[in-house]
């Protein structure tokens, strides 16, 4: 452990992209309702010495901050919050600032994202079963759609591709990964079953179409995605306890090859426990 420090409970956590910040920035979602971002010190000169910095803090409700995610240019936040709304808070001159915040939902607003593609648009997900998209230039954002029939419980997760900009990931809690096709949004192209509450999916960042799930009560999946076919490719299931936090390594130098074992990392709650694994399979799409 090169760094720990007491805070208040912590829903979400990301690194910010890749933009115009020299210094790494962590954004944190709390339970006491605020977003913080913490810069990374001493990071340059091997592990000794790293620190994270509070350079910046804002308080975002009364309610509960439950999901963040930075815009592609690292300049603003969006914010999912446990009364069902959504917060667009700005990062400038490592300051933040509310821009926007309205009622996107009924009930725990369980993810929200940017389109990295398209960064005025934003996607939300919440336990009323609804998954949708806001059109920032409006004000305040309208609704660009609205899905409220296709999933049967609450949208745990939205992720759009970075390989494809017309597809899109929603995981919900009724257990099935549903692929997207954004120029036909009545219904989703495909629907998997996946055994459990698709709580997290990341997708591979080199290889088109493959995708990573964190099942809740029925461990790891990773799911190969080719057209309007979905099939899991792999299950990990050597966690004891709800499986909640996924994703791939993403440093080149366990990507090279036409054959792939990149490293996965994999948390679960109970238990506490962080697995740290190479899939069995060979990775072909």
């Amino acid at each position: 452990m090169v760094f720990s420090e007491e805070t208040a409970g912590i829903f979400d956590i990301k690194w910010n992209p890749p933009g115009g910040h020299a210094s790494p920035f962590l954004a944190q979602a709390d339970a006491d309702g605020y977003l913080r971002i913490k810069m990374l010190e001493g990071c340059c000169n091997g592990v000794e010495g790293v620190n994270l910095k509070e350079i910046t803090n804002e308080k975002i409700s009364n309610s509960m901050c439950l999901y963040l995610d930075w815009n592609p240019s690292a300049t603003s936040i969006t914010v999912g919050l446990s009364d069902g709304s959504v917060s667009i808070v700005s990062f400038l001159e490592s300051k933040l600032e509310i821009q926007e915040e309205w009622k996107a939902h009924d009930y725990e607003l369980w993810t929200t994202s940017f389109d990295i593609h398209q960064p005025n648009l934003v996607y939300t997900g919440s336990d009323d079963c609804k998954f949708s998209c806001w059109d920032l230039r409006d004000k305040p954002p309208n609704v660009v759609f609205q899905s409220s029939k296709v999933h049967k419980m609450g949208v745990c997760c939205i992720e759009k591709s970075p390989h494809d900009p017309n597809t899109l990931l929603t995981g919900s809690y009724d257990e099935f990964l549903r692929v997207w096709d954004l120029r036909s949004i009545s219904k989703p192209l495909n629907s998997i079953n996946l055994g459990g509450g698709v709580w997290r999916v990341k997708h591979h960042p080199f290889i088109p179409g493959l995708v990573l799930a964190a099942c809740m009560h029925n461990g790891f999946a990773i799911v190969a995605i080719k057209g309007n076919n979905a099939e899991v490719s792999e299950t990990y299931k050597k966690h004891d306890s709800l499986a909640y936090g996924a994703d791939w390594q993403k440093g080149e130098a366990n990507h090279i090859g036409g054959n792939t074992k990149p490293l996965v990392a994999t948390c679960s709650f109970y238990d506490k426990l962080v697995r740290v694994w190479r899939p069995g399979n060979d990775l072909i799409l």
